[in-house]
């Protein structure tokens, strides 16, 4: 298998950074929305700790 070439990861990284730039300012608008909003701290660590549980759960069935 082969890897890619030079011009390959540029064309890539190139790629990467118009996209960056074509979603700036949505990206800059969820940046701010998200300052504005207020923390919802239940909401990520419930399925954290679902996540957490499973992962115990797989290995006990071990």
């Amino acid at each position: 298998m082969e890897s890619y070439s030079t011009w390959e990861a540029l064309l890539a990284g190139l790629f990467g950074l118009i996209l960056i730039f074509w979603m700036k300012p949505g990206i800059k608008a969820t940046l701010e929305q998200s300052h504005n909003a207020k923390s919802d701290w239940v909401g990520l660590l419930v399925p954290i700790g679902f996540v957490i549980i499973f992962i115990i759960f797989l290995i006990a069935m071990v």
